[in-house]
């Protein structure tokens, strides 16, 4: 379930879901905190390299289209204590299918709540 996150310069919306991702790459155990319009934020078992381009598929609401970006890395932080899990931090540089719009338009919809 994805609820508002903190206010930030931009609504961030909670939405802690797991993240289908190849066994052994860098989205294998890895699952979303929150998005934005502008990126996305998630938790990783693997470290990834600040400005990588990582493309992503988005689909915010089942059987619904997904919108298609390329993100790049901003930031990555080890999570504290013995934890081998990292947050990391991305911003879409690009919509490669659907558009931003229509990303506003989940968001801001309460309806996927």
């Amino acid at each position: 379930m994805c609820a508002l996150a903190n206010q930030r310069s931009e609504a961030r919306y909670n939405c802690a879901v797991p993240v289908e991702g190849k066994e052994g790459s860098v989205f294998d155990r890895t699952k979303t905190l929150d998005i934005s319009r502008h990126g996305i934020g998630f938790l990783s078992s693997h470290p990834i390299g600040i400005n990588q381009k990582i493309a992503l598929e988005i689909v915010i609401k089942p059987n619904t289209e997904p919108v298609m970006v390329i993100g790049v890395v901003k930031w990555v932080r080890k999570l504290d204590g013995t934890s081998d899990q990292y947050r990391v931090g991305m911003v879409f540089s690009e919509v490669i299918a659907g558009s931003s719009t229509r990303l506003d338009k989940y968001l801001t919809s309460k309806r996927w709540e």
